[in-house]
């Protein structure tokens, strides 16, 4: 896996994602990450390929994810900033990567941090994760690893939009989530009888 540390998103992305697959998250539809197959879809979606090539995840594969997914929940949970540093940085170095300055698509020199062919599915997402998660501390602030505001969800991300503006883990679902509840409680205080 080649991975742009100009590219934070890709790897604060994919942690918020991973976080947020948990049973502990989705409370109405349970565990995202049930089998090597989920495991292998999930790491499709996050355009990781290479760590796993023609060979699909294996059950060792998806416990070390899932025992990773819960070092990365304790990092985005982290008050001190020092401490996200810490483990993320110990999340890069699993992977044994190398940095290398190479051109990207648009020809303009970028530093990569590669990945060896024989890395694990774990250390090679503990790596994306790592280097998304310290990107994103230097390039936005610690400010943007937050709980989602959802009163029912305990999900957390990593807010990388320009504005900084975002506020659930998973708008699709938990900001829908609460736009019908409240559309529920405004209809339902519309039809009440008025007291006289």
């Amino acid at each position: 896996m080649k991975v742009s540390f100009s590219d934070y998103a890709w790897g604060a992305g994919a942690a918020t994602d991973l976080v947020n697959t948990s049973a502990l998250v989705r409370t109405s539809t349970g565990e995202v990450l049930t089998d090597p197959a989920a495991l292998a879809a999930f790491l499709a979606e996050h355009r990781m390929h290479a760590g796993y090539g023609a060979v699909p995840p294996s059950e060792a594969d998806l416990a070390r994810v899932l025992a990773l997914r819960q070092e990365t929940r304790t990092l985005l949970e982290a008050e001190d900033e020092d401490e996200v540093v810490d483990g993320a940085n110990g999340l890069v170095t699993r992977a044994a990567p190398r940095t290398i300055l190479l051109r990207d698509d648009a020809g303009t020199w970028q530093w990569f941090l590669v990945t060896p062919p024989e890395c694990s599915v774990a250390d090679e997402l503990a790596a994306l994760i790592g280097t998304g998660l310290l990107g994103a501390l230097r390039t936005l602030s610690h400010d943007r690893f937050r709980p989602c505001s959802s009163p029912v969800c305990h999900g957390l991300f990593v807010d990388t939009s320009k504005a900084g503006r975002r506020r659930y883990c998973m708008p699709g679902l938990c900001g829908n989530r609460l736009n019908v509840a409240s559309h529920r409680a405004r209809r339902q205080a519309a039809e009440r009888p008025a007291d006289s």
